[in-house]
């Protein structure tokens, strides 16, 4: 509803309505009239006007436009779009608003419900100070702070607990301007990077987490001139104890002191265990390997005594030695494989090549090995070298037994951190496949095995056994 009509003298159409605020028309005689509005959001303060009322609308000398609301006068510039608002604390009469009007000399009269007001306005007003703004009122997790009744300029506050992370900032502006309207710009160092939007409220609340902060607030006035020096509050809110350096600090000084005596322990029982080895491996060498042999040279001895008056328990005791020198060989084995001392790859090679010399430089076989220098420093667990060991073993006892070879190729290398073993003859081949491997078919229990064993190290067996002849065996397993 229009509750009241006014032009000015530019000629501009004033229109006060009953909730829509002030509407301005600036060409009246167009035959599309553009309307602009006026609400809070641009500041007036009150988008309300009486119905019951003569005239709401009036303007100065200066062509500062006047209307009353239902919260007060507001005075609007129209060349900057600047509100200026006046209440009873201004000298403005309470009540609803009835009527205005502009005297001869310029004076504008304002009558309500509790009075009439008379405001005499300036030609020449002077340009406005920039509005001070003071911290007045500060709560910390709902227990009020001291601040002075004058207010505070700046405020530095000792170090808050983590529970006490919750505040309430109160703030006020100071104006010397009759109708002026303050707002306010704030903004939060170590969380905001800009300040807010101009807001009339004089209060903020902040729950935060732990960490340094500076709030900063500023006034601005109708004008836009804000506040030459924001006022200030400092504070620090400390993190909790759980993560503060001298705790952190405890907790890694116990974890580390934690893993080094768990590394100790560990270390022993490496060192325990190997030395549990290195004993089995002594006392099977020197007691039980020297008993073996020591049986083998008597069953010999024996059978020399008898000569051939007894020729069945001759052929006894050569079985006893027989097996005692298999015992032995078997145990040499187990000596090696579980002694300390040869946890390299180095040694591997050196118990492959002592293996091929036996076997295969005994039947005549031509036979070469090659290996990379560095072998010593490539580590290997029993199981490692116990497997390569034992595939490289049956491997060459197959060769030289089985395939009628005249020439065999062993090599083991180190390759993208795997280990490459090859077993090569030129003798007759094989006549299985990969099915018959892995089934343990009859013939092939020895392939069989050496497929387990690599197996067993994450790895691969591959068998290869062309037509033309020959075989070539190659094992793939990963270092680690």
């Amino acid at each position: 509803m229009i509750t009241s009509i006014y032009l000015d003298h530019a000629g501009r159409l004033w229109l006060a309505s009953a909730r829509s605020g002030l509407i301005r028309v600036d060409d009246p005689q167009a035959d599309r009239p553009e309307f602009i509005s006026y609400s809070t959001a641009q500041g007036l303060s009150s988008n309300s006007t009486e119905v019951a009322s003569d005239r709401l609308i009036i303007e100065d000398l200066q062509g500062h436009i006047y209307i009353g609301t239902g919260r007060g006068l507001d005075r609007l510039d129209p060349t900057t779009g600047h509100f200026s608002h006046f209440t009873t604390a201004d000298g403005l009469a309470s009540g609803s608003f009835r009527s205005c009007f502009r005297d001869r000399s310029g004076g504008l009269w304002f009558g309500t419900t509790g009075g009439l007001s008379h405001l005499i306005t300036s030609v020449d007003e002077s340009p406005q100070a920039p509005p001070p703004i003071l911290i007045s009122g500060l709560q910390v997790a709902g227990s009020r702070q001291f601040v002075s009744a004058l207010g505070e300029k700046y405020l530095a506050l000792a170090d808050l607990p983590s529970a006490q992370n919750q505040l309430q900032i109160d703030f006020v502006g100071l104006s010397f301007v009759p109708g002026e309207v303050l707002q306010y710009q704030y903004k939060l160092q170590g969380s905001d990077t800009d300040w807010s939007a101009p807001t009339e409220q004089r209060s903020v609340a902040y729950r935060l987490a732990s960490g340094r902060y500076k709030f900063l607030v500023r006034a601005v006035n109708s004008d836009g001139i804000v506040s030459a020096e924001p006022a200030v509050i400092a504070f620090r809110i400390l993190p909790p104890v759980w993560l503060r350096w001298w705790f952190l600090t405890l907790v890694a000084v116990g974890l580390a002191l934690a893993l080094y005596r768990f590394y100790v322990y560990r270390v022993g029982r490496l060192l325990e265990l190997e030395r549990v080895r290195t004993r089995i491996a002594t006392d099977l060498h020197d007691d039980i390997g020297a008993s073996l042999s020591r049986m083998a040279i008597l069953s010999e001895v024996a059978k020399r005594q008898i000569g051939g008056a007894e020729a069945r328990s001759a052929s006894i005791l050569t079985e006893i030695a027989e097996s005692a020198r298999g015992v032995a060989d078997s145990m040499t084995d187990i000596v090696w494989a579980i002694d300390p001392r040869r946890d390299d790859l180095r040694n591997v090679v050196f118990r492959v090549r002592q293996f091929a010399s036996d076997m295969l430089g005994s039947k005549g076989i031509k036979w070469s090995l090659q290996a990379q220098a560095e072998f010593d420093k490539i580590k290997l667990n029993p199981q490692q070298r116990r497997h390569i060991f034992l595939i490289f073993k049956e491997a060459i006892n197959n060769a030289a037994r089985h395939s009628e070879c005249k020439s065999v190729w062993l090599s083991l290398a180190i390759v993208h951190n795997q280990i490459i073993g090859e077993i090569r003859d030129d003798g007759r081949g094989l006549a299985v496949t990969s099915d018959q491997i892995a089934s343990d078919g009859p013939g092939v229990h020895g392939l069989f095995n050496m497929q387990t064993r690599a197996a067993q190290l994450g790895g691969r067996l591959i068998v290869n056994s062309p037509s033309s002849g020959g075989t070539c065996i190659r094992i793939e397993t990963p270092l680690k």
